[in-house]
């Protein structure tokens, strides 16, 4: 069985977290994937404050096991959160689209676990100096907001800026996948698009039929006019937006066009206004599978390839 200093460090079997996919990431899948020997999280996204604390009390009735929650920084809700991740005890934040720092000593102190993710080494550094438990490495390859660099890039260079923990994530949804992260250097994985098809996975059927029925040419990224890229299925929304995205259409209003289209998607499947996360895995994803199946399969498919992995040195 393959175990990492991160599951010593997290008390979690397998090395492997479950991404923070706004509206997607609830009490539900985080509790599933953490009785599956993962880290579950919680995406905390755009939603109010005490909706989060609604997740993380009904997690905490699923699970005994470690769980986190994910902060995006750009909610209007990331200082109120901030505080609830404190009051509930939360053991383990993660943190995407944006730098953490203003939340780094409180949360620390607080004895809460803080593994941000990060798109660049001078970030990667920054928060280890801040005191961060471990980093995320995350390419472009992924689902939601995405950085410019790939994963097979950044992660060994993140690796070497560091003396923390790495879990590798964006373009990983197999035990190849698993085994090449830890060539890389990381010492572990996240894993979202894959998860969007677990059975416990809340989101719209609609939402998992057309990850299923991806391939892999089947995404593309908006939003690098605002300098916030999301990456996505292609969709009739995500036509008209890169339109209006070359257009002489102002920042506000084309901001204003992107607003809510993420829970169109996870919660009313809509097709046609609707913005579908999903990474560039997507052609490797052909079954919806339980959350704890979704691990073991994984790193059962990792383990020979690592075991091999000098086959190729004579």
């Amino acid at each position: 069985m393959i175990r990492t200093p991160l599951c010593d460090l997290l008390g979690i079997e397998y090395p492997i977290f479950q991404g923070g996919m706004a509206w997607i990431a609830d009490a539900k899948l985080a509790a599933a994937v953490s009785n599956g020997g993962g880290l579950g999280v919680i995406a905390a996204g755009n939603a109010p404050g005490e909706y989060v604390r609604e997740q993380i009390r009904l997690a905490k009735s699923q699970t005994d096991k470690p769980f986190g929650v994910n902060v995006m920084l750009m909610s209007p809700f990331a200082d109120e959160i901030a505080e609830i991740l404190i009051e509930e005890k939360v053991p383990v934040v993660t943190t995407g689209a944006g730098n953490p720092s203003k939340y780094m000593k409180r949360w620390t102190e607080a004895g809460i676990h803080v593994i941000p993710v990060v798109a660049s080494v001078a970030l990667a550094k920054l928060m280890t100096r801040l005191g961060a438990s471990a980093l995320i490495a995350e390419g472009g390859e992924s689902g939601g907001h995405v950085g410019d660099l790939t994963t097979m890039v950044l992660v060994p260079q993140v690796c070497d800026a560091t003396n923390l923990p790495v879990i590798a994530a964006g373009g990983i949804a197999d035990g190849r996948g698993i085994a090449a992260a830890f060539m890389l250097g990381a010492t572990g994985i996240q894993v979202g698009t894959r998860f969007l098809v677990a059975e416990e996975c809340s989101a719209h059927r609609t939402h998992k039929e057309k990850i299923l029925a991806a391939n892999d040419i089947s995404t593309t990224v908006t939003g690098k006019r605002l300098g916030h890229p999301v990456r996505s299925l292609k969709t009739p929304f995500t036509r008209e937006y890169t339109k209006a995205e070359y257009s002489s259409i102002s920042d506000e209003e084309l901001e204003a066009m992107g607003a809510g289209k993420l829970r169109l998607a996870a919660q009313e499947g809509d097709v046609q206004q609707g913005c579908f996360l999903a990474g560039q895995v997507v052609g490797m994803i052909h079954k919806e599978q339980p959350a704890a199946e979704i691990i073991r399969e994984m790193f059962a498919e990792a383990e020979p390839i690592l075991k091999g992995a000098d086959k190729w040195v004579k």
